[in-house]
């Protein structure tokens, strides 16, 4: 199960994941939440409570890097888990990724933790 939480504020949107990014409904769900933020110049995912991540779910990351830079979107991971943070060092796609803590994102970005519009999913 994947739970997934937006919230925006201005042009960013933070997408709270929590559970398991695996093949099937869950990267489904991922994907779609990512892509309808289409109109935000900023996607922050937090993946802190993300409990699971398989070859689905990797390639799924992968897929919404590259479409948020075809679109000129910024794709930024936050605050990994210990086990998402340990494959994405082993297959070396913490180089491929912008990887960071939410906080320093949203300072860097000059948004805020608290956001105005609060959408939830949960498959």
């Amino acid at each position: 199960m994947l739970t997934i939480d937006v919230e925006r504020t201005g042009d960013v949107a933070v997408v709270r994941c929590g559970g398991r990014i695996v093949r099937g409904q869950e990267v489904r769900a991922l994907r779609s939440a990512v892509v309808s933020e289409k109109d935000s110049r900023i996607v922050v995912l937090d993946l802190s409570e993300v409990e699971s991540l398989d070859a689905g779910g990797l390639t799924t990351l992968l897929s919404l890097h590259q479409w948020a830079r075809s679109r000129g979107v910024q794709l930024k991971l936050v605050n990994p888990s210990r086990f998402v943070r340990e494959i994405l060092v082993r297959t070396q796609l913490d180089h491929v990724f912008d990887i960071s803590t939410l906080d320093h994102a949203l300072f860097v970005l000059g948004g805020s933790p608290r956001c105005h519009t609060r959408l939830a999913a949960t498959c």
